[in-house]
């Protein structure tokens, strides 16, 4: 990328990018991605995000704890009591290793598919009402990142696909989404969803999907990875080193922006997430940053069609 071409962005231009608590390693390479993504214009666009506390916050103002899909679901009333003492149990034993610092990942992918196989086996063999949690998710439909909404329309009126690629319960995120309004034609959810046999839960539809196994060869041969396989453009945004990958399977050429929130063991991940990450957010409870790359590509768009209006029923779009 030609540093000198006319509409050339520099990183300091960007306010976002400049503040406190906003981490970059290296300013001249994600300037670089950048403008790439600007002058690809939104065609060769796409995002893939985590959902529990990278769409949710990981805090709320006010303190209240925002609770993670799979809580949402574990704080239905009609649950056996044998069920929310064994989940309490499996999330105070596995929580803690899923954010160590210090273990290395492939030890702890060893434990998060223990999590996983143990949460399925658990939820089987009694009867549930999937209202439960439209219920619960209602509670949670505004504990989204401030300015949510207004960077999933920005997505939609641009045709940018948008993959949620969650390791917690798609139920529970497809219901959030869904209640705040947000869950557009462009909007695709890769997660673990309910099963059900003969009236009765039944564990989790395969493939299993847990933190540190979520990126995009899974959706190989799928209808979505015909749609977006060709977008080499990719801001990937997560809450855990995992989540830096979920663009893996794309092709080498691609130009991709990870975009990590850090809010747990700030100090002790701080260099993990700088290594990993491109641009590392401390305690940022907004999406001020990818709407401002955004509302950059998009202004170059309508330089470049300024009679064109955006679609908002992208035809290749509204059958996902």
């Amino acid at each position: 990328m030609d540093e000198n071409r006319v509409g050339y962005v520099s990183f300091q231009d960007i306010l976002s990018l400049n503040q406190e608590h906003c981490k970059v390693r290296d300013r001249q390479a994600v300037e670089r991605i950048i403008n790439e993504f600007i002058w690809g214009g939104p065609e060769r666009m796409q995002m893939v995000s985590d959902f529990d506390f990278t769409i949710t916050k990981q805090r709320t103002d006010d303190g209240i704890a925002v609770l993670s899909s799979f809580g949402i679901f574990n704080n239905c009333k009609s649950l056996p009591p044998h069920y929310k003492e064994e989940s309490d149990k499996l999330f105070n034993k596995y929580r803690p290793i899923e954010i160590d610092p210090h273990m290395p990942i492939p030890e702890k992918v060893q434990y998060m598919i223990e999590w996983w196989t143990k949460s399925g086996q658990l939820t089987s063999g009694f009867p549930f009402d999937l209202a439960e949690i439209d219920q619960g998710a209602g509670q949670f439909k505004n504990a989204l990142r401030d300015r949510t909404h207004e960077l999933f329309d920005s997505l939609r009126q641009l045709q940018i696909p948008v993959l949620v690629f969650s390791a917690g319960l798609g139920n529970s995120v497809v219901s959030v989404l869904q209640q705040a309004n947000i869950l557009y034609p462009n909007v695709k959810v890769i997660s673990n969803f309910l099963k059900y046999s003969d009236g009765m839960l039944a564990g989790f539809q395969e493939p299993m999907i847990h933190t540190f196994n979520k990126n995009e060869t899974v959706l190989d041969g799928s209808e979505y990875y015909e749609l977006v396989h060709t977008r080499d453009h990719i801001i990937v945004m997560g809450d855990s080193l995992g989540d830096a990958h979920m663009a893996a399977g794309v092709p080498a050429s691609s130009h991709i922006l990870k975009i990590g929130f850090l809010f747990e063991h700030v100090e002790a991940n701080m260099e993990k997430y700088m290594n990993t990450f491109d641009i590392v957010l401390v305690d940022d409870q907004t999406m001020d940053v990818p709407r401002a790359l955004l509302g950059l590509i998009e202004r170059r768009h309508q330089l470049r069609h300024p009679h064109i209006a955006p679609n908002d029923a992208a035809l290749q779009l509204s059958a996902l």
